[in-house]
């Protein structure tokens, strides 16, 4: 258990620190080439909001196409498989199983760094921009960087703490390593802010601000695993709901994710209002670089649950003693909460973030003499606000349904194999795996088109037709609702998920009962939801908020009505 442990955790960690060791070099980079070039310093953060563009355009690519992808090969694999031939998830006799798991890979590597990879450069850029916008002077523009420097360091150290005895200790090692990296973490934060060129008292609050960002990963990552683990009660009521059926799986588990908004969202609040007591906006600005600055650690915990996922798939699919599997169902039972816990933790940092860059549209506009109050008496605020409050809604339905319909041509096609290669479910004729793969991978990038226009343009057109206050209550209502509609679709999908394990694992009847045929359906429904839809949020909130700061000088005072 524990050498499994540790492969899939050092395998994870590759990913996870080279998205940051990625993102500060180049977000430090481009600074000092600017500053060679002879930029103005106070111009040069500005300059990198194209960075921040590209990451944010290539992470709402990957999540979406890569959402389709692996919930497409996901759902079409089950509904075939498990359901209507009552064969093992990973079982080799499933034309869709290799599609299914190359998808960990795409949504759940390639995905989340991408995600992650756009929310600490952006974040990182939002602070730099505050800075320079507020003539804080001195290192203030640096001290982003600076935290993120420190946490790499500590998120290398923090990784080396990972042992585990037995199942029960796994998630217990995992955030052993999580805690003695923010511990460490912070003694680096105090003593950069004590060493740096920030005046002396301001030294003391911008450390707090960073014990704020600190505390609210970690009570996101509480209150997600209480959500979404087997042994809570929202997982545990909706597994029980299974027993009369798939419909109330589905309403106990759309409950338990509406349910799931409340808690995350207060402590969001309440950790805005304290940095904005210690810091002001720039106090904000450091808590989201605070929380995002263990990133690496995060996306470790993130990106080991599809290497034990895939692990358990190849121990079924090769024939592996039950020894093997009981190692490998141990260590994927623990990555499914982790990749639901750092799912959460996106989409916190998503929303400060995103505060953040509204904030910095706001200053680009008063740069361009446009001093403005968003007033809900204004009919052009009013507008905005409707109109971004309903974008996050129209994309996740496009995007859930674009799932839809490439699964179906997938349960097709698994269909057409079973019925037209004889003995495939007898072990003797191989399946055509790769008609599958081929099937999500070009409904996945073909599908991302209409989802990617709607973020890119959608904040262009609001601008044009209404103006930059309409621009500004659009950003306003998109964060608003995508933050709720994330936090219920990712926690809602991981539930019902999770709910399917507690009967697999022999509660309510076990694999092939009634409660479990429900389980798998309501898994069905949430897929989409956890894995496609509710990430791609967290991308479209940042593309959106980012173009309207590229396009602020352009708009300025600019409206056809």
């Amino acid at each position: 258990m524990n050498a499994a442990l540790k492969v899939a955790f050092n395998g994870g960690s590759v990913t996870g620190l080279a998205v940051v060791g990625l993102s500060l070099i180049g977000v430090s980079g481009l600074y000092t080439i600017y500053q060679a070039m002879g930029l103005a310093p106070h111009s040069i953060p500005h300059a990198l909001i194209g960075f921040g563009f590209g990451a944010s355009l290539i992470s709402l690519f990957a999540r979406v196409g890569g959402g389709i992808f692996t919930k497409a090969a996901d759902v079409g694999a089950d509904i075939v498989g498990k359901v209507e031939k009552n064969i093992p998830e990973d079982d080799p006799r499933n034309p869709a199983t290799i599609a299914d798991n190359v998808g960990d890979n795409v949504g759940d590597c390639a995905g989340m760094g991408a995600d992650l990879f756009e929310t600490y450069a952006v974040t990182l850029i939002a602070a730099m921009i505050l800075a320079a916008a507020e003539n804080l002077g001195g290192d203030y523009v640096f001290y982003p960087l600076a935290l993120g420097m420190i946490a790499v360091i500590a998120s290398i150290i923090g990784s080396n703490f990972v042992r585990a005895k037995g199942k029960a200790g796994i998630m217990k090692a995992l955030y052993l390593a999580m805690g003695i990296t923010q511990v460490l973490s912070l003694a680096g934060f105090y003593v950069v802010t004590q060493s740096m060129d920030l005046l002396e008292a301001d030294k003391m609050n911008l450390f707090w601000v960073t014990v704020v960002g600190a505390a609210v990963t970690i009570l996101l990552i509480i209150i997600t695993e209480y959500y979404t683990s087997t042994d809570y009660r929202p997982v545990r009521d909706t597994a029980k709901a299974s027993e009369t059926g798939a419909g109330t799986n589905v309403i106990i588990g759309l409950s338990a994710g509406m349910e799931s908004t409340f808690l995350p969202t207060l402590v969001i609040v309440i950790a805005i209002a304290i940095a904005y007591s210690l810091g002001g906006l720039y106090g904000i600005a450091i808590a989201a670089v605070s929380m995002l600055s263990t990133t690496g650690m995060i996306i470790t915990m993130d990106s080991y649950g599809p290497i034990t996922d895939n692990a358990g798939g190849i121990a079924e699919m090769s024939g592996q003693p039950e020894k093997v599997r009981a190692v490998t169902d141990a260590l994927d039972a623990v990555g499914n909460t982790t990749k639901a816990v750092t799912k959460g933790y996106a989409i916190g940092s998503a929303a400060l973030a995103a505060l953040v860059l509204f904030h910095d549209y706001n200053g680009a506009l008063i740069n361009e003499g446009r001093n403005l109050i968003f007033d809900l008496t204004d009919p052009k605020v009013i507008i905005g606000l409707f109109l971004g409050g309903m974008i996050p809604f129209i994309f996740s339905a496009i995007t859930m349904k674009a799932v839809g319909r490439t699964a179906h041509s997938v349960v097709k096609e698994v269909r057409r194999q079973f019925k037209e290669i004889k003995g495939i479910l007898e072990g003797k004729a191989k399946p055509d795996y790769k008609s599958c793969v081929d099937i999500v991978t070009k409904a996945a990038l073909i599908e991302m088109v209409v989802p990617a226009l709607i973020a890119v343009f959608s904040p262009i057109l609001v601008a044009v037709f209404f103006g930059d206050k309409a621009l500004g209550g659009m950003l306003m209502g998109v964060i608003a609702s995508g933050l709720l509609l994330a936090l219920s679709m990712n926690n809602g999908g991981a539930t019902w998920d999770n709910a399917k394990k507690h009967i697999e694992e022999g509660n309510f009847g076990g694999k092939g009962s009634e409660a479990h045929k429900a389980a798998v359906v309501g898994d069905t429904v949430g897929d989409p939801y956890k894995d496609t839809s509710g990430p791609a949020l967290n991308a479209l909130i940042k593309v959106i908020n980012t173009i309207a700061l590229l396009i602020a000088p352009l708009i300025a005072g600019w409206s056809l009505f």
